[in-house]
């Protein structure tokens, strides 16, 4: 461990205190090429890492504030001693991080952001995490962030956001902090966030709404009542049961309506990690269906979007979300309870319940067994069940229709 600087001007709060107040910190070394400044303000001071850049410059970053009036608590009010230690942590020679200033949160997520666009990754996910940020948390050191902050910022979204929800967006800043981490080694702090933003547990408590099939033709009767290309969309996530992410991306080239058997070539969806190998699925549809789709896309080119909105514009993540619920209000249904994801849950529920193994209807859905099985279990036990009664040893005395015979007559 580095020894720590002594100094009977900044050591103390009651030494601090007496400094003017002053625009300009204080500085002193405590390293090489590394120096720890102190600002008196009228409030609270504030601690200041300024360090070489190798080039015959420097720079500097607020660490935190001085524990002139309040305790210090080693994240974000810093004692003199703590102050040096932070210090030293962004300014250690990093190889990799080229001698650059080290990187903030709302740095992190703007190269998060940036990679997972590079690998086909759903970006949205950043800019929901962001909403929850506020601007001095985005401008704190990654480097020099402790599990106890991260734990109040998760457990204050707790407050307002189900924890399931709270556990999505800790995992995405979570990703955001381990992809910079892998680049500067000056970021050695992991532990915060694997502790600070740990996973609430028993947090995925499905509530899944699963619609009896005339309340999903009456959705479907009422969304094409506002338009034809409205009515489609709600008709295709009805019967394929794919996500709106996954709709938005079909191009005309992906409906195969030119076969004795149609289906939509379904785009990958973007959730879980790393690039899928297959980026498109076959899922069957109804020839009438299809018949439709065919009409409504007949003047577009093979790499236009199949469903679009009345405008001719490709449908965006939240465009469906008013219309849906004034189709589910007009077909009986609470909007706040049924919205165009309850077509997904009753699609793969109607498919369990007919018999299609969990296996192809994972695949259909673009999910997986393990998710099929923990999400509907209750189904799958329902169905399973049935099989297995078919198949139950009646001890009564057997029938002469229920005998069989376990070895033929030779």
């Amino acid at each position: 461990m580095a020894r720590s600087i002594r100094s009977s001007t900044l050591e103390t709060r009651s030494a601090r205190l007496k400094l003017p107040i002053a625009k300009k910190p204080i500085f002193l070394r405590i390293a090489p090429g590394v120096g720890l400044g102190y600002r008196r303000n009228r409030t609270a001071g504030t601690w200041v890492a300024r360090v070489a850049d190798g080039r015959g410059a420097n720079w500097t970053k607020g660490i935190g504030s001085a524990d002139d009036f309040d305790e210090a608590d080693g994240a974000v009010i810093l004692d003199f001693w703590q102050a040096q230690e932070k210090a030293r942590t962004i300014g250690r020679d990093d190889p990799g991080a080229g001698s650059s200033k080290p990187l903030s949160v709302a740095q992190a997520l703007d190269a998060y952001e940036a990679d997972l666009k590079t690998r086909g990754g759903d970006a949205s996910n950043v800019s929901r995490v962001r909403g929850h940020l506020s601007q001095i948390f985005l401008d704190r050191v990654v480097a020099l962030l402790a599990s106890r902050e991260l734990r109040r910022w998760r457990d204050g979204l707790a407050k307002s956001l189900a924890p399931a929800t709270v556990n999505r967006t800790g995992t995405v800043l979570k990703a955001a902090f381990n992809l910079v981490a892998e680049h500067d080694q000056r970021i050695s702090n992991r532990r915060a966030w694997e502790t600070g933003l740990a996973t609430i547990p028993d947090a995925q408590q499905s509530r899944n709404v699963i619609l009896a099939e005339d309340a999903v033709r009456r959705i479907v009767a009422e969304a094409h009542k506002q338009s034809a290309a409205f009515g489609l969309l709600v008709e295709v996530a009805a019967v394929t049961g794919a996500r709106v992410g996954q709709l938005s991306r079909l191009e005309v080239q992906d409906l195969q309506a030119n076969r004795s058997d149609p289906r939509l070539m379904i785009p990958s969806s973007r959730k879980g990690r790393g690039r899928k190998s297959v980026t498109h699925r076959p899922v069957p549809i109804p020839p009438a269906l299809a018949k439709r789709l065919a009409v409504s896309a007949a003047s577009r080119p093979s790499i236009a979007p199949l469903l679009v909105k009345p405008s001719g514009e490709p449908w965006r993540k939240s465009d469906h979300s008013r219309l849906f619920a004034r189709a589910a209000r007009a077909a009986g249904q609470d909007p706040a309870e049924v919205t165009l994801y309850a077509l997904r849950h009753t699609n793969i529920v109607r498919q369990l319940l007919a018999g299609v193994p969990v296996r192809i209807v994972a695949v259909n859905h673009d999910t997986s067994i393990a998710m099929i099985e923990r999400t509907y279990s209750r189904y799958i036990g329902d169905h399973s069940d049935a099989l297995a009664r078919a198949a139950l040893l009646d001890t009564t005395e057997p029938t002469a229709d229920r005998v069989v015979p376990l070895h033929a007559n030779r």
